[in-house]
């Protein structure tokens, strides 16, 4: 399920380290300390990777979404996102 606006904006701390999903790859990681950042989970010659976007609420959702489309097209296309220019 999608994530709301809400949802990202009343992530806290539980002392814990989480994640809260979005769509295909895109994810909201809250660190115990409170620190949230965006992330993209996808494969690359077999192997899993992650890609940090940045963090909330310097990249709001929409943002984040956005940043997570544009690294699926690199994708698409073959290409690594973690190696754009």
């Amino acid at each position: 399920m999608a994530l709301s606006y809400a949802a990202v904006r009343q992530a806290t701390p539980t002392g814990k380290d989480y994640t809260l999903g979005d769509i295909d790859g895109l994810s909201l990681a809250v660190t115990a300390s409170g620190g949230r950042s965006w992330h993209f989970r996808y494969c690359w010659n077999g192997k899993q990777k992650r890609m940090s976007l940045d963090t909330y609420p310097q990249v709001s959702l929409r943002d984040a979404r956005y940043l997570w489309d544009e690294a699926g097209k690199l994708l698409a296309q073959g290409v690594n996102p973690q190696a754009r220019p």
